[in-house]
């Protein structure tokens, strides 16, 4: 019994559609046209466009400002690429899909989208640095003094009694000897990580 093949038509027109926006782009570039002159004459394109939540039109001051930061910050710094994401799918500009411009500059497909979106509700300047953090970094639990003391007492005798230095003793003679008011043991072995000179929690001490 034969089988009886269905052909999307929709499907096949935007196919062929995107195939021919991509030859008449191509022969633009040849001839040196500006895509933006032209591209949006193309009659499919604002039904492609209209698929698109968030679309990415840039203002000369934005396209100059992205053209520098790409200019200047060669390399593959997070802002370089969010730049050239942007320039990438300016609607006014080349108007490149997202599987393009993630293939193109090694991102995930999602970080495009999501780009996009920050680009559309948060503005130029979050979509291009970021956003800040709403929240302060934690802060130090020791300066640069505190712990240089407690490394120089881990290098030094322990106290009488006690076979080796412990996390624990170690926490508990720096609260002694007033250095700090409190800390965890913890704090302290991330603190000798840095040297690699973490002791062992074992003392020679039953």
């Amino acid at each position: 019994m034969r089988q009886t093949l269905r052909f999307d038509i929709p499907f096949a027109e935007r196919f062929f559609q995107k195939q021919f926006r991509a030859l008449v782009l191509c022969a633009g570039s040849e001839l040196g046209l500006e895509p933006g002159r032209f591209s949006e004459r193309l009659p499919f394109d604002k039904e492609v466009a209209m698929n698109k939540k968030y679309i990415v039109e840039l203002t000369d001051d934005e396209r100059s400002t992205l053209k520098e930061v790409v200019k200047k910050l060669k390399g593959s710094s997070q802002k370089v690429k969010r730049a050239n994401i942007l320039l990438k799918a300016d609607a006014r500009g080349p108007g490149w899909t997202d599987a393009r411009i993630a293939e193109s500059l090694d991102c995930r497909i999602k970080t495009v989208e999501n780009l996009r979106q920050r680009f559309v509700e948060l503005g130029f300047d979050v979509a291009l640095n970021g956003k800040k953090r709403e929240t302060p970094p934690t802060p130090k639990l020791l300066d640069g003094e505190q712990e240089a003391k407690i490394i120089a007492m881990r290098l030094g005798t322990p106290p009488k009694g006690y076979g080796k230095w412990t996390l624990r003793l170690l926490a508990r003679k720096v609260v002694e000897l007033q250095i700090i008011e409190s800390v965890s043991y913890q704090t302290v072995r991330r603190t000798l990580k840095k040297t690699a000179w973490v002791p062992s929690e074992q003392s020679n001490i039953g």
